[in-house]
């Protein structure tokens, strides 16, 4: 699939998130400890990770619908800056209320906020901007 100037701006995040958020989401939901301090050790622990996987699978399906149909693009880009902002500053709130996590959550919250930022620049530029180019 080729995309076009216009839509490398205006989709790019889009596929960087689901493309790491797909990943993130099977490690969460089966491995959470292969990268991530997190070992579950209740029924209730595992099912939390498995719901927070099945969330994280869905959204990034909708980024997917949403690079590939037209129709669905301004619902993933919404979706995708709630759900990277949120994130993000739900990791600012912790960093602030319970320290420093570790090194990979830093990085994942740097990653969620630019995400989320571009995606609300796309959302307030899109239709001026992106039509001249």
């Amino acid at each position: 699939m080729m995309l076009s100037s216009s839509d490398f701006k205006q989709k790019i995040h889009l596929i960087i998130s689901a493309t790491i958020t797909i990943p993130i989401s099977f490690i969460y939901g089966f491995y959470p400890n292969a990268i991530f301090n997190i070992s579950p050790k209740t029924l209730d622990e595992q099912n939390f990770l498995k719901a927070i996987m099945g969330l994280y699978l869905g959204f990034s399906a909708l980024w997917v619908i949403g690079v590939l149909k037209t129709n669905y693009l301004n619902v993933a880009l919404f979706s995708n800056v709630i759900f990277m902002l949120g994130l993000g500053f739900g990791r600012v709130c912790s960093y602030f209320i319970d320290g420093t996590a570790s090194f990979i959550f830093i990085v994942g919250m740097f990653g969620e906020l630019c995400l989320g930022f571009y995606g609300l620049w796309v959302l307030t530029y899109k239709n001026s901007n992106f039509a001249k180019n």
